[in-house]
């Protein structure tokens, strides 16, 4: 059930991660300041080396000039996966 839990709080940081990189990718001039900083920070050390470690497998995909970063979906729905397997019955 602590698996379980662990991985719950890991998906909520990788949805988080994806709205922060969507408000980014649309408000370039966004800068975050004080406490927001420091949660998009934590967000990032979190998620980036299993992020960097699927983009190694899965590069990103060019469509034209656009670059799609399919690594976060998959990882998403990795944990999603593994979250069905934790729960205990």
């Amino acid at each position: 059930m602590v698996f379980y839990w662990l991985l719950f709080v890991f998906w909520l940081l990788l949805t988080a991660r994806i709205v922060v990189e969507l408000v980014r990718a649309f408000a370039r001039e966004w800068r975050p300041m004080g406490g927001v900083a420091v949660a998009v920070e934590s967000i990032y050390t979190v998620t980036d080396p299993p992020v960097k470690a699927v983009r190694r497998i899965i590069p990103i995909v060019r469509i034209g000039g656009v670059g799609l970063d399919l690594s976060i979906m998959v990882l998403l729905l990795v944990v999603f996966i593994l979250m069905q397997l934790a729960l205990p019955g």
